[in-house]
């Protein structure tokens, strides 16, 4: 793997440490990974970037790592959406607090946990350059 393009901004793709997916799979039963690659899909069920995640319709217990650029804020809001009909989502996220998708989808509408540490993603050698959360959206209705 080349963690020079990991660590840039060349790429805004992480994929999901397995040890921290298996320790979160422990309190979660995910039903679909909404938004993997074929090669890093955590789940059976998956929507690739070819499914197009944010135009399919999340039930059940969803896991939701997505891209970490600019579309970040519409894999949130979608998140959000899921979550007020019906769905869990469970989403791993740069722990940005000072974003427009963090006070509008996640302040006050989720459960946050932040991660101790910094994450090694995608069996790189490096931690993350920057610390992470855990978000918890569950229908508020349920």
């Amino acid at each position: 793997m080349n963690t020079d393009l990991m660590f840039s901004s060349a790429t805004d793709l992480w994929a999901t440490p397995q040890d921290y997916f298996e320790s979160v799979a422990k309190e979660f039963p995910f039903s679909v990974d909404v938004c993997a690659l074929p090669e890093n899909a955590k789940c059976k069920k998956f929507f690739s970037p070819e499914d197009d995640g944010l135009a399919q319709k999340w039930s059940g217990v969803c896991w939701m790592n997505p891209p970490y650029g600019r579309v970040i804020g519409k894999w949130v809001q979608k998140a959000y959406e899921s979550a007020k009909d019906g769905a869990t989502v469970v989403g791993l996220l740069p722990a940005r607090t000072d974003t427009k998708w963090f006070h509008d989808y996640i302040y006050g509408k989720a459960e946050v946990r932040f991660i101790r540490g910094r994450l090694k993603f995608g069996g790189c050698t490096n931690s993350a350059p920057f610390p992470n959360m855990l978000v918890i959206w569950k229908n508020q209705d349920a």
